[in-house]
């Protein structure tokens, strides 16, 4: 019983290493999301910081759109975080599925 408690402990210790690691690798991603064929994009960090908004300035005209197309591709990239972040964390615990809101690092 004794080894068993001790084995589970030290999985436990390992997939909350993949997951700093995994988080880590997350900060320092990019992504680009787009919207209107590319007209609006915008890129976040894996941390969700705006870095960059690029508009066409052939969509300045229509402000209405140009809001939409904005919404349109910052939801794009936070997608994209959000996928490449389950990856990893999925990678990162080794496939075991996490309960809804379980923060890890523990």
């Amino acid at each position: 019983m004794r080894g068993n408690i001790a084995q589970l402990m030290q999985q436990a210790q390992k997939m909350q290493e993949n997951v700093q690691r995994a988080q880590e690798e997350l900060a320092k991603i990019e992504v680009t999301g787009s919207a209107g064929g590319g007209m609006v994009s915008v890129t976040l960090t894996g941390r969700m910081d705006c870095r960059k908004v690029r508009i066409d300035p052939s969509v300045l005209a229509d402000q209405e759109m140009v809001e939409d197309l904005i919404a349109a591709a910052f939801n794009d990239a936070v997608n994209k975080i959000n996928s490449e972040s389950q990856a990893k964390m999925s990678a990162a615990t080794a496939g075991m599925p996490m309960p809804p809101g379980m923060k890890l690092p523990f």
